[in-house]
């Protein structure tokens, strides 16, 4: 985040705050080697100067899910696999049901954004970004590389404003003060 100091210096504010990505898919579980998409969401945040918590590996199970969610406590948390159709797909659904907030524009941008490189499949996702009760902030993304690069590509760029709209209970923005 960048802010310009009452002397016109501009400051470089790092977040206080980490990722965490947690992929959710019963083959990475079993090699986690093979994870690539795991790999390209926490290059990708480190290259952005995030800091990024260890990565989470589970499979498609409500418990494994749900217990990754609430046993971390990082405050963004980028969950990978699982947004799709299948009976399988589950990731949207808990996320969704332990949610304050769900914000239906990330997933509308996100599939319209998709539908330019894979054409109408995009419209099979179930990409979403939500706020928890405890203000954390969970997206979730489909499993591919080009999927997580995209979903990050929107995420980062309104997340400090997410963050400072989700902490701000009333009063001034911080750029109005």
């Amino acid at each position: 985040m960048i802010r310009v100091s009452l002397r016109g210096v501009v400051v470089l504010d790092k977040p206080t705050w980490c990722f965490r990505v947690i992929v959710v898919s019963d083959r990475i579980a079993e090699n986690p080697k093979e994870d690539v998409s795991g790999e390209v969401a926490r290059s990708y945040l480190e290259r952005r100067g995030y800091c990024v918590g260890e990565k989470i590996i589970v499979r498609n199970n409500y418990r494994e899910i749900l217990k990754a969610i609430r046993e971390t406590n990082d405050r963004v948390l980028v969950l990978i696999g699982g947004t799709g159709l299948s009976p399988r797909d589950i990731t949207v659904d808990i996320v969704k049901s332990t949610a304050w907030r769900c914000i239906p524009g990330f997933g509308e941008f996100f599939r319209s954004m998709s539908a330019q490189s894979i054409g109408y499949r995009a419209i099979l996702s179930r990409a979403d970004l939500c706020v928890l009760y405890d203000g954390r902030v969970v997206a979730a993304l489909p499993g591919t590389p080009q999927s997580v690069e995209l979903g990050l590509s929107i995420l980062v760029d309104f997340i400090d404003h997410l963050i400072e709209e989700i902490d701000r209970f009333e009063g001034l923005h911080r750029r109005e003060v």
